[in-house]
């Protein structure tokens, strides 16, 4: 559904002008009805709500009493906020979750399928040089085979 990276500018209040070419599929899959919450790479994600709706609940499920699904409940759930395209097709990013991705001006929007992914634009930059460095014997053995 989504793919690609493009790069972008917070304005002065936090928000994110969604480009022409996501909103519209926005609007029509969520009326721009969305979801972000922290990642633990350090960026933020972002999620038409229908397709939140199942993660959520299905972690909500899992039992709080096992510590790590506590912490990963804590940690999703409790960062997540809803939010709503605007009538010029922006979202608002609050303070909590630029700071925690170390947002400031100029960001990086990549398509992951079903959801987005926000990066610091100097974050998304260290991330694609430390995938531009896999070797094919770094690779997971799941991938073992995969081509392009």
């Amino acid at each position: 559904m989504f793919q690609g990276a493009v790069q972008l500018s917070l304005d002065s209040k936090g928000r994110l002008a969604i480009p022409a070419r996501y909103r519209d599929m926005l609007l029509a899959h969520c009326a721009g009805q969305l979801v972000l919450t922290a990642d633990a790479d350090g960026c933020l994600l972002l999620y038409p709500q229908p397709e939140w709706q199942p993660i959520r609940e299905k972690l909500m499920q899992l039992s709080a009493f096992n510590p790590r699904i506590r912490a990963l409940q804590r940690f999703l759930v409790g960062h997540a906020e809803d939010v709503v395209m605007d009538t010029a097709g922006r979202v608002l990013v609050s303070a909590t979750l630029r700071s925690y991705a170390a947002l400031d001006k100029r960001v990086m929007l990549v398509g992951q399928g079903n959801k987005f992914e926000l990066w610091d634009e100097a974050h998304w930059q260290a991330q694609h040089e430390r995938m531009a460095g896999f070797a094919a014997g770094d690779l997971p053995p799941e991938l073992e085979g995969f081509t392009l």
